[in-house]
């Protein structure tokens, strides 16, 4: 932007802070536009989770035996991929920060990991998958923490919890619909063009990921000061609205450098603490990993036991929604992550007590609850570093990478020969899963303590003004 353009859009910013009727309706209208632009990443989001979790489907269909993995093989395939994450999702969020292009970098790395699952289906052995994971997990690695800063440049803390939820509920629904999908290739396309079916598997998702990622190109924004296609008006509505609810500015005076706020992150010991807590929290999800696994337990045949995946991964993705609308509503956080983890435990205790068919089944739809309160955890996480996007932008990435260690951990959790009872792995979950959510609430005592702190601040100030937190409040 020139600086005339820069002087005209601050003075639309200051204009534009005023309440009004026109004001709201603008609003509105604005928001209506960037969720219809966002809509897109819930797609990218499920096939960013099919591409990295179809290989769960494909051992169903033979893909142990036709390379010849053996022992602890396939949990260090599954596991490899996380070894890309730790390594990627600082270093990309905070380029990210610095260029101010995710509509660029996103479908950038999308197709990258697009081409490298499609050519997963061609390889001969342990090794070749092994190395083929291994690039999976570096080209996708800057998605998930990418996505998270990206939308909180766009939405207020009280609108995040929701949109975090329609742009992550992708992964929820793919984790069903992806098995579901899945049983087709794998009972449909057997022995085309000389192929194995679960090789189709790779070929299909992989060449349908490039494709989505191309038309991404042209249809996400980039940040609220940079995005072309907004008008000026609307662009310093979308500027004041966040500064509003006490967001830091990506652009103009002010703004935190992309290594201040590396700085600012690995000082501040609520990164560690939640970086703790996702670690533990997936170990506690590596039962998604294992899904198709868990349900095959049930004795039905392939084709059945993807079909059955589905429906709890259905619900999960109701209960998020409603979760995280009422979340938005309340602007409340940890009792919408503590009901579900509830839910989870009591599922995890039914799967450990029982072999019957019916109870066990009935568990998984208890089990998957955990995904609606890990949304809300995520949004939780982005409204406790609102205020810096440099900082925000680390500290999200920081946290997503240590969670990858819990990946890696949970994929040995689930051997074949606990199975077919899993009593061993479904300890191995409640247990984390106690600790988690033991971990969250000294978060929450910790930052309610906090706000205490500063409404005592504001009342014994004699000029407001001068406090840098007035009117900022950490959402509990």
């Amino acid at each position: 932007m020139s600086p005339l353009s820069d002087a005209n859009s601050e003075t639309a910013y200051a204009s534009s802070s005023e309440p009004s009727p026109a004001r709201d309706d603008l609003e509105r209208r604005l928001v209506r536009k960037i969720d219809l632009r966002m809509s897109v990443v819930l797609l990218l989001y499920a096939l960013n989770y099919i591409d990295r979790s179809n290989i769960a489907s494909a051992r169903l269909g033979g893909f142990e035996k036709d390379l010849h993995l053996q022992g602890n093989q396939f949990a260090t395939v599954l596991s490899i991929i996380y070894v890309g994450f730790i390594i990627m999702q600082l270093p990309s969020n905070m380029f990210l920060h610095w260029l101010e292009k995710p509509s660029i970098l996103i479908p950038g790395c999308m197709v990258i990991w697009g081409l490298v699952s499609t050519l997963i289906g061609i390889t001969k052995n342990y090794t070749g998958v092994l190395l083929a994971r291994l690039l999976l997990g570096f080209a996708e690695g800057p998605f998930f923490p990418g996505t998270l800063f990206y939308i909180s440049g766009w939405y207020k803390r009280d609108e995040l919890a929701l949109r975090t939820t329609l742009v992550t509920c992708g992964s929820v629904l793919s984790a069903g619909f992806g098995s579901l999908l899945a049983s087709g290739i794998l009972t449909g396309m057997q022995g085309i063009l000389g192929q194995v079916a679960w090789r189709w598997l790779f070929y299909i998702e992989g060449s349908a990921t490039i494709l989505l990622a191309i038309c991404a190109f042209f249809i996400l924004p980039d940040f609220p000061h940079n995005t072309r296609w907004l008008t000026p008006e609307e662009r310093a509505l979308a500027i004041s609205r966040l500064a509003e609810d006490n967001y830091g500015r990506m652009d103009g005076p002010g703004k935190r450098t992309t290594m201040q706020g590396l700085w600012d992150a690995l000082s501040d010991w609520k990164v560690w603490w939640f970086g703790a807590v996702l670690i533990v929290d997936y170990v506690t999800l590596s039962f998604a990993m294992y899904f198709p696994t868990i349900v095959a337990t049930m004795g039905f045949d392939t084709t059945v036991t993807l079909l059955l995946a589905t429906p709890p991964w259905v619900l999960a993705t109701i209960s998020a929604f409603a979760i995280s609308r009422y979340s938005d509503k309340t602007q409340k956080r940890y009792i919408f992550i503590f009901v579900p983890n509830v839910c989870t435990a009591l599922g995890f205790i039914i799967s450990m007590c029982t072999m019957n068919t019916v109870a066990r089944y009935v568990s998984t739809f208890l089990i998957t609850q955990f995904a609606a309160g890990q949304i809300v955890l995520w949004a939780w996480i982005n409204n406790t570093f609102a205020r810096e996007p440099a900082k925000r932008a680390v500290a999200i990435a920081v946290i997503s990478a240590m969670s990858a260690i819990g990946n890696i951990i949970g994929s040995f959790v689930w051997p074949l020969s606990w199975g077919p009872t899993y009593r061993y792995s479904y300890a191995i979950c409640l247990t984390v899963l106690g600790v988690s959510t033991a971990m969250l609430g000294v978060m929450y005592l910790h930052l309610r303590r906090l706000n205490e702190r500063i409404e005592k601040n504001e009342k014994d100030a004699t000029d407001i003004r001068v406090l840098r937190d007035r009117g900022f409040r950490y959402l509990l």
